[in-house]
């Protein structure tokens, strides 16, 4: 089992910058490919980003691509997502997740879950 927590979400002013961590628990972090996902009111669950086991490989959406840059460090077991250019359409609850598949823009594959972290853009 994995178990998940954010942290470094906050309010910040449109065009402004973030950094996200998600710090991972348990000895196989390493084997999980991971993912971002965000909530915002009355909207469902959207996909963010993803990265494979060994960082390799990642994977954006199209909203977020070129602003923000997902990473991990497995040494740590800890993964991060850095936000630039910030936009209010970026509001949301930010979750991280796990899975010991191959990694997917889809929820239902991630079987580990974060609470999330509230981010919050003003314009």
């Amino acid at each position: 089992q994995v178990q998940l927590v954010e942290s470094g979400g906050g309010l910040v002013q449109a065009g402004g910058s973030l950094r996200l961590s998600c710090a991972a628990s348990g000895r196989t972090f390493s084997s999980y490919a991971m993912g971002w996902f965000r909530q915002a009111p009355g909207k469902e669950r959207e996909f963010v980003a993803a990265i494979s086991s060994n960082a390799y490989n990642t994977y954006y959406a199209d909203s977020v691509k070129g602003r923000f840059t997902i990473s991990r460090d497995n040494a740590k077991v800890t993964m991060y997502l850095q936000m630039n250019s910030l936009k209010p359409e970026d509001t949301a609850l930010y979750y991280c997740a796990a899975t010991p598949g191959h990694y997917s823009d889809l929820p239902s594959t991630y079987a580990y879950w974060g609470q999330g972290t509230q981010v919050t853009v003003s314009s």
